[in-house]
């Protein structure tokens, strides 16, 4: 039996090996214990905590992608995952997109630890590495209004707006969370966001050098 188109992407791949192990771990119900062991706890990167057996701390950023809490989480960010991967694949291609997850997932990661680096609460899920995505996608696909002149400064205009827009959203999100806004690893969303709108021409030109 042939594979779907879908599944035969890097951005397939990555939702398959996602579901994968998530679906193990909520089933099994070892959410809890998975978060320790593969999610980014910031504190193990201080040296002040350590956890053994347990994933290499500087591969957690790449791990706690894999685990997510819920069936509702995994559902939520897997339809983010297929809605933007695919399409920014198609525009920067497999593995581009790839290395957009990858860098996604570690620049989420640090912005989590720069805001609460003594934090021994485990992050899981792929939204900061998703974020990354998204911001790409944005950049790729949104129509960049003619504010001036310059073709360049409007194109850092529209960076700058869509990255106001989302630390907007993702703060208002967690407000009206309360205390459970650092949970959602809202620095992760802004971070892997910015990674995605600051790559995402690179790797564009990258691509088409070529061309």
């Amino acid at each position: 039996m042939r594979l779907p188109p879908q599944a035969r992407t890097a951005t397939g791949v990555i939702a398959a090996v996602t579901t994968i192990v998530s679906l193990l771990v909520i089933l099994l119900g070892a959410v809890d214990r998975a978060g320790i062991l593969m999610g980014f706890v910031p504190l193990r990167f201080g040296g002040g905590l350590a956890i053994s057996p347990a994933v290499p701390a500087f591969l957690t950023p790449l791990s706690a992608t894999l685990v997510h809490g819920s069936f509702l989480h995994l559902a939520g960010n897997l339809l983010m995952l297929l809605w933007c991967g695919l399409a920014v694949e198609r525009v920067l291609g497999a593995k581009a997109t790839l290395l957009l997850y990858v860098i996604g997932a570690y620049v989420a990661a640090a912005a989590q630890f720069l805001v609460g680096p003594l934090s021994d609460s485990p992050m899981i899920g792929a939204s900061g590495a998703i974020s990354a995505l998204i911001g790409a996608f944005a950049l790729s696909y949104g129509q960049q209004k003619a504010i001036v002149k310059s073709r360049m400064l409007n194109r850092w205009l529209n960076v700058a707006w869509l990255m106001a827009a989302w630390i907007a959203i993702q703060v208002g999100f967690g407000y009206l969370m309360g205390t459970q806004g650092m949970l959602l690893a809202t620095p992760a969303h802004i971070g892997g966001f910015l990674a995605g709108l600051a790559m995402q021409r690179p790797l564009l030109l990258y691509r088409y050098r070529n061309a």
